[in-house]
């Protein structure tokens, strides 16, 4: 499988020493399914380690940013920078799209322009670059790709949490309290994926999948804001 590793150093801003490491982290799990050839795992590993160094810069960000924010305040500002539709915008941003491995079936319903592919994917590239560059680097990148955005967040309070802004939403204008519900889960128990839906009365208003039952189910609340947004 042949990377664009010119194009891919030009968006990263940085010289690709394994390009092999980054093929891994733009190979979704459902091109495993249709490709049994296929020598490389998926990105899954890569977006667990990326994520937790996700946590840590952008925690470390906030807590030097806004040395007067209690906790709470800080956990919800990360919560909103680091949610799957602010990762999924800077990966779209990047043109992460472009250079994902996906079976036909995600290929063919828009897999590509899917917010939590593009985030989990955002955080597994993150996870290569850790394991080639170090922290430091991790840092530079994502204060230059990611964080630049946090003023806009705080002016805006745009940092509620999003089951919460979701909840509030969905009881003002149609009286339902959301349910969610795991639809699908894999992987080993202590590095388990979930997928989870949240209905609305038994109707599915969005998806997400993250590695804990939470993240899933603020994907999800993030996917179905959208939606509800609309009506």
């Amino acid at each position: 499988m042949k990377l664009d590793s010119k194009k891919l150093s030009k968006i990263l801003k940085i010289k690709l020493k394994d390009e092999n490491l980054y093929i891994i982290a733009f190979t979704h799990r459902s091109y495993l399914n249709e490709h049994p050839d296929y020598n490389n795992p998926s990105n899954e590993r890569l977006e667990f380690l990326g994520d937790a160094v996700l946590q840590l810069i952008s925690s470390d960000y906030l807590y030097q940013k806004y040395s007067d924010a209690p906790e709470g305040d800080l956990t919800n500002y990360r919560a909103a920078v680091v949610c799957t539709s602010s990762l999924a915008e800077e990966a779209k941003r990047l043109s992460y799209g472009e250079f994902l491995l996906l079976s036909n079936g995600e290929e063919s319903t828009g897999g590509r322009e899917r917010e939590y592919i593009l985030a989990n994917t955002f955080e597994a590239v993150l996870g290569a670059m850790f394991i080639e560059n170090g922290l430091l680097y991790c840092s530079e990148f994502v204060k230059r790709e990611l964080l630049y955005k946090m003023d806009n967040i705080f002016n805006e309070k745009s940092y509620k949490d999003s089951k919460s802004k979701f909840q509030e939403i969905a009881q003002e204008k149609l009286g339902i309290t959301p349910v969610y519900k795991i639809v699908d889960s894999w992987g080993l128990d202590h590095e388990k994926t979930f997928k989870v839906a949240v209905c609305l009365d038994d109707k599915e208003y969005g998806l997400g999948e993250g590695k804990s039952k939470q993240k899933a189910e603020q994907q999800a609340a993030e996917s179905a804001l959208d939606k509800i947004n609309r009506l």
